[in-house]
């Protein structure tokens, strides 16, 4: 594609890297077909070829319109289109520099800054966002429907393992996963605990930045990710008695936007080496476990052919090129594990989407509960606390974190 960017953007790094990723673009159209908005409404300017269309439009220069930030805020970024682009457009960056260049350009209605500044000020600050948790799940009975969708029941956390191991790992605790399922972190610490690893979470890490960085206050975003380097940083080094050599991450959202700290910060002199090993060390509990598959066949009790549907979060299987792992891991346990139909779909999640764009949300998560009830399902397991709550609240069948299911297995009696 060829492009002629305007002259406020074409000398900086956003254009540069913008430009890049327009001339990728061949318009072949294999993007439009996995698109689930695009499914959805049919329309041109709601799939990615489109989008991105309009993002080029922008940036050389014709003024954005209250319709174009429309069709940028409609996109869930699930990153499916990159799955199935033959050209390795990254579209997830070109459309998070298209939508900041709206923002400055397209003044919101105050409804829509009310609520976006909340959750940008609530969502990432575990000691607001916990006692209002608490709050919510005390009053939830007399709360509206959709605010029930978005306050789970409480969970019990479980007992967290007091042993000490030589090898030891980090692990980010999340901005909502603590208050919302705080079982998934315990789980995944009893299990690494039961292979030989302790998990570790140091103090000062927050929120992963995705929360901030995809709703266009990027700078604030990539605050979110400089403290948590630096309250990585000591124990990769080595204090306290932990010296880690992989930080874990259990919610695919914030393992894939860690991930990229290294792209997001290579212009950072103070933090652009550090970030491209903080990156270098993020891996996925999925990708963590089959380097202990042999101890894993030794200590997994069978779970007598339980059925379980797996929904793939976009974030594992899109963001981070993930496949199959999850599943493997779970036969190994003796689980009959189901995938449905379209299972590269997304569920309607999507971080803040839910919230943000209600109507398609529901839709795209209805759609995702028939396939997954499809397969007959005992219970339905994923990777990111936001698809736990987000399908937990359209259906009455179980929704669980794979990774508590696997400490199931491994605590059941023989």
């Amino acid at each position: 594609m060829q492009t002629n960017l305007a002259d406020f953007i074409r000398n900086t790094q956003a254009g540069q890297e913008a430009d890049s990723i327009l001339r990728s673009c061949v318009h072949c159209g294999f993007c439009t077909a996995t698109c689930p908005t695009y499914q959805l409404l049919g329309d041109e300017l709601d799939g990615p070829r489109g989008r991105i269309y309009l993002i080029k439009q922008v940036l050389e220069g014709k003024p954005a319109t209250a319709a174009t930030q429309s069709h940028l805020d409609r996109c869930l970024t699930c990153r499916n289109c990159e799955s199935t682009c033959p050209s390795g457009v990254q579209y997830g960056r070109l459309v998070d520099i298209g939508r900041k260049v709206v923002e400055e350009q397209v003044p919101r209605p105050l409804s829509q800054r009310v609520m976006r500044t909340a959750l940008k000020e609530l969502v990432p600050r575990k000691w607001i966002f916990r006692p209002a948790m608490k709050a919510g799940q005390m009053l939830r009975p007399l709360l509206p429907k959709l605010l029930q969708n978005k306050v789970p029941l409480p969970q019990e956390a479980g007992a967290w393992p007091t042993r000490t191991h030589a090898r030891q790992m980090l692990y980010l605790e999340g901005c909502v996963q603590p208050s919302m399922s705080p079982n998934i972190n315990s789980a995944t610490a009893r299990v690494l605990d039961a292979l030989g690893v302790q998990l570790f979470a140091p103090p000062k890490a927050g929120c992963c930045g995705a929360i901030r960085y995809h709703m266009n206050d990027q700078e604030g975003g990539l605050e979110d990710m400089r403290r948590n380097i630096d309250a990585w940083w000591p124990y990769i080094e080595g204090r306290d008695g932990i010296r880690a050599d992989t930080i874990v991450m259990n919610a695919s959202g914030c393992g894939s936007t860690v991930k990229e700290y290294g792209h997001l910060l290579q212009h950072d002199p103070v933090y652009a080496e550090k970030a491209r090993r903080i990156s270098h060390m993020t891996r996925d509990i999925s990708e963590i476990l089959p380097e202990f598959e042999e101890a894993l066949k030794h200590k997994l009790k069978d779970f007598n052919g339980k059925r379980v549907a797996y929904h793939p979060p976009c974030t594992l299987q899109h963001g981070q090129k993930i496949r199959g792992k999850v599943e493997g891991i779970l036969r190994a346990a003796g689980v009959d594990v189901q995938l449905c139909a379209d299972s590269h779909l997304c569920c309607g999640s999507a971080g803040t989407y839910s919230i943000l764009q209600p109507e398609l949300s529901y839709r795209l998560r209805d759609n995702k509960i028939s396939k997954l009830q499809a397969t007959d399902p005992d219970m339905i397991v994923t990777g990111n606390i936001g698809c736990v709550t987000h399908l937990q609240s359209g259906t009455d069948t179980p929704v669980r974190h794979w990774i508590e299911l696997l400490d199931a297995a491994l605590q059941a009696p023989s």
